[in-house]
């Protein structure tokens, strides 16, 4: 029988510990491990994905550029980010012996968009572009949350989803977010949503238990 999923909380967390724990975890984990939904917020730090481009960073100043083992492209974590880190053997939750990345991906997506109603905010996928963008108002095709993932070949995956709640939002415009210098970020605050960041990192994390650990996945090399 599976081990239920565990929930944690690494509250403020500088990312190069977050990043070593996870693939800590991931290395140590059997088939008996309970999944886990990681729960933190890093200080202000630009990650770049395998297929990332240092030149997108445009003016770091300060801050940490870190790589990583994730896919995509550069973006920005900092305080008032929802970040949702889903350690999850995704062939337990599979009928099937292959496991389809796309659809643990929308999954994932369809987390964030829930969460977004919950708000009155409406969010929606760009085929191609992982994360979330706005749909209404003068934000319109705006992102709000980014998603990166590792998925090793055993089925077990790290990494995972930042929503922008209530940040500062001027160091994306030192980089390129995504690769894309005309890619417009915001937040759930300037999108004219009242909440707080510890209040709608529980609701995604919520969430993302519910559907991801509901889904039956199958896998596909496409």
């Amino acid at each position: 029988m599976n081990q239920p999923s565990v929930i944690l909380e690494r509250g403020v967390e500088a990312y190069a510990l977050t990043y070593a724990a996870m693939q800590a975890f991931t290395n140590a984990r059997t088939a008996n491990t309970p999944d886990q939904f990681w729960m933190v917020e890093h200080p202000p730090v630009y990650t770049l994905g395998l297929g990332a481009d240092p030149a997108h960073v445009l003016d770091a100043g300060s801050y940490e550029v870190i790589q990583t083992d994730r896919g995509g492209e550069v973006t920005y974590h900092g305080p008032g980010q929802a970040i949702v880190y889903l350690l999850i053997d995704l062939r337990r939750n599979s009928s099937k012996k292959k496991l389809f990345a796309r659809e643990f991906v929308q999954t994932i997506e369809q987390a964030v968009i829930t969460t977004l109603r919950a708000y009155n905010l409406m969010g929606c996928r760009h085929a191609g572009a992982p994360g979330i963008y706005l749909t209404e108002g003068n934000l319109a095709g705006a992102k709000i949350a980014a998603l990166g993932l590792k998925i090793r070949g055993n089925g077990c995956t790290y990494h995972g989803v930042s929503l922008n709640v209530d940040m500062d939002l001027e160091p994306f415009s030192r980089i390129n977010p995504c690769g894309d210098a005309s890619l417009l970020c915001t937040d759930m605050r300037t999108a004219g949503a009242m909440c707080n960041t510890a209040e709608v990192r529980q609701r995604l994390t919520a969430n993302l238990q519910q559907l991801v650990l509901t889904h039956a996945y199958s896998l596909d090399a496409s």
